[in-house]
C-alpha cells in the first residue's frame, strides 16, 4: 500500500546535469535571473534555485561521474531529456530566450504557439535542451466547455 503524498511537506527535486565549464555555466544562468544556493555550491558543483522545492545541480563532468557508472550523454549528438521552465507571460518567454541567446545559448527551432501555450527552445552552453514556456489556462482547450 502506498502512502498518500503529504502536501504539507512537498518533496523537493534536485535535477543533476553535467557541465564542462562550471563558472561559464553559472554566469550563463545568472544572466537568465537564476540564483545559486551557496550551501550546495563549490568549485565542482553549483545549486541553481528554480524555487523553494526545485533545484538544478550543475556538476562538473568529473564530479558527475562520481554518481554514475554510465557514460555521460554527448549532447552534441544525443538528447538526455527536455527540461521545461515556466514563465509568467509570452513576453517573459521571449525575453528569457533573447537573453539566453545573448549569453551564448543556441536557438532550437522557431517559437511554437498552441494558442493556450507558447514556447521557445534553446540549447545551453553544454547542449542541454531547455523549453521556456507560458501557459494561459483560460485559453486551455475545453475550459469553456465544462458544465456550470
Amino acid at each position: 500500500m502506498t502512502q498518500p503524498i503529504n502536501l504539507a511537506h512537498p518533496r523537493k527535486i534536485f535535477l543533476n546535469l553535467p557541465v564542462r565549464d562550471l563558472e561559464a555555466t553559472k554566469e550563463f544562468f545568472g544572466k537568465l535571473g537564476f540564483s545559486f544556493n551557496p550551501m550546495y555550491t563549490d568549485q565542482n558543483a553549483a545549486c541553481m534555485v528554480l524555487n523553494d522545492e526545485a533545484f538544478v545541480m550543475l556538476l562538473l563532468e568529473s564530479r558527475f561521474r562520481d554518481f554514475t557508472p554510465k557514460a555521460i550523454c554527448d549532447t552534441r549528438t544525443h538528447v538526455e531529456g527536455l527540461f521545461a521552465i515556466t514563465c509568467d507571460s509570452r513576453a517573459e518567454v521571449d525575453h528569457m530566450f533573447e537573453t539566453a541567446l545573448a549569453a551564448g545559448a543556441t536557438a532550437m527551432g522557431e517559437a511554437v504557439d498552441y494558442g493556450f501555450m507558447y514556447q521557445r527552445n534553446i540549447y545551453d552552453l553544454d547542449g542541454h535542451h531547455w523549453e521556456l514556456f507560458y501557459t494561459d489556462i483560460t485559453a486551455f482547450p475545453g475550459q469553456g466547455d465544462a458544465p456550470a
